[in-house]
């Protein structure tokens, strides 16, 4: 029995998560579930944002599933995610991006992982206001270490899972010194895992590449604020943040989530998609072992993908969440 704290999070965050829970009870995966939570909500309740209980869960249990949790806007508080991330060192965020049957999209054939320095770059918190004379400054700071951290983790994920290729994404051409330390991290990682094909491009010429023959990606490694962009826009390719996991992962620590927002405005109305939580919690599963029960119930989601009578609204469907869930859980049972 696998010990997973469970973080529901706010707006349509607690409806997709009992969505989650009742298929992984009905599949009988063996977890049991200890819920904390934080953001908004906790906020209003408790005073307090990110909870000392969350964190001692946390660094007990060191594996995670989390919904989607607002911070408080225009209060000074820090990001929750940003927060989690550093305190932690979840330094990769992994977000896969595949075209699946029943999901529309104009795309076919899309089969890529982006891997986005999750610790480092813009969002490292180094700012600086110039109040007299009007300047802000945010420092990107990129390190050696981290660089050769995420590149790695790339590289390694490419060879374990019978990927081809990796392409490092940057901006060497302008920000030379940032940018000569990610393509000398990722040219190390390529030299230890010889049978990948590996590859870099230009930021801009990235993005147009992917819009354009998406296909031609297999994984794909880069600094924070370009991973943080990208990783949206190959959500688009394949249907949007609605239908795609993500997980920030340590080495020590790793924790799953939905990458989409709380929705505050259709919360309670039964509207809400809960296949990226649900793919998220698959990759959990991959990470603790439990490869059985993540394809059992893959296969579930993608039959019930393929029945637009039993999908919510953004799929096609009028079906509300919880007949989304009890869809797949009958899928399960066929």
């Amino acid at each position: 029995m696998h010990l997973i704290t469970l973080i529901p999070g706010d707006g349509i965050g607690p409806e997709i998560t009992k969505a989650v829970t009742d298929i992984f009870a009905a599949a009988q995966v063996p977890v049991q579930w200890e819920e904390q939570n934080a953001g908004q909500t906790t906020f209003d309740q408790s005073g307090e944002l990110l909870p000392q209980a969350l964190l001692t869960s946390l660094e007990k249990n060191k594996v995670a599933l989390k919904g989607p949790i607002t911070t408080p806007v225009g209060k000074g508080f820090r990001s929750i995610n940003v927060t989690l991330r550093q305190k932690y060192d979840l330094y990769q965020n992994v977000r896969p991006s595949k075209t699946t049957e029943g999901i529309q999209t104009r795309y076919e054939g899309i089969d890529l992982v982006l891997f986005r320095e999750n610790t480092e770059g813009l969002y490292a918190g180094l700012e600086v206001w110039d109040e007299h004379n009007g300047i802000g400054d945010s420092i990107a700071r990129v390190t050696v270490a981290g660089a050769r951290k995420i590149c790695r983790a790339a590289f390694a994920y490419a060879a374990k899972h019978g990927r081809k290729k990796v392409t490092l994404a940057h901006k060497a051409n302008i920000l030379k010194v940032p940018g000569k330390i990610m393509l000398d991290a990722a040219q190390e990682a390529a030299r230890e895992y010889p049978q990948i094909q590996y590859e870099d491009k230009i930021i801009d010429n990235m993005c147009m590449q992917l819009v354009g023959k998406p296909e031609q990606f297999d994984v794909i490694v880069t600094t924070n604020l370009f991973g943080d962009i990208l990783s949206d826009l190959c959500a688009g390719l394949v249907g949007g943040l609605g239908v795609v996991a993500g997980a920030n992962i340590g080495d020590e620590m790793a924790i799953f989530e939905a990458v989409h927002g709380s929705a505050p405005d259709i919360a309670g109305q039964g509207k809400a998609n809960p296949t990226a939580l649900l793919r998220s919690a698959l990759m959990m599963l991959h990470h603790i072992g439990e490869h059985e029960h993540a394809n059992n119930i893959e296969r579930a989601l993608e039959a019930t993908l393929k029945d637009k009578s039993k999908c919510t609204g953004d799929l096609g469907g009028s079906a509300s969440t919880s007949e989304f869930a009890q869809a797949i859980i009958e899928n399960l049972n066929k």
